[in-house]
């Protein structure tokens, strides 16, 4: 997908540990939709490619280094009226501890769990998705 001037192109990261957890963020509390968990991640820059802007933003938010072609895209969110569109991949390998650099913090959950946490409208089908197919 291309980024233009009307749509606000996001990236997301499904981190799944090798016990089946996934990692979730908390956003600020001061931002918009603040204090709700999503999976981390953030806008594609103009000129940037989706991959390369999800291992950016995994860094700068968790400190963890994520290979491109460790990244499988699994899901894309849109609704109308919303110029944002979330494309989420999931990984199973990056180097480093994830801590919470941007944000209230971080959780590892298990699947299932995903469904009782208040999301983002946008990360709510993600999640779905996600479960579906793990």
């Amino acid at each position: 997908m291309q980024n233009n001037p009307t749509t606000i192109l996001v990236v997301a990261a499904a981190l799944i540990a090798p016990d089946g957890r996934i990692l979730v963020h908390q956003r600020k509390f001061g931002a918009a939709l603040g204090g709700l968990w999503e999976f981390p991640g953030g806008k594609v820059e103009t000129g940037e490619n989706p991959d390369f802007a999800l291992v950016r933003e995994l860094a700068e938010e968790l400190g963890v280094a994520v290979e491109a072609a460790d990244l499988q895209f699994l899901a894309e969110a849109s609704e109308p009226g919303n110029p944002h569109v979330i494309l989420l991949y999931t990984c199973r390998r990056w180097q480093g501890e994830p801590a919470c650099l941007a944000g209230e913090g971080i959780a590892w959950v298990w699947p299932d769990a995903l469904p009782g946490l208040a999301m983002p409208p946008l990360d709510v089908p993600l999640a779905q998705q996600l479960i579906a197919t793990l």
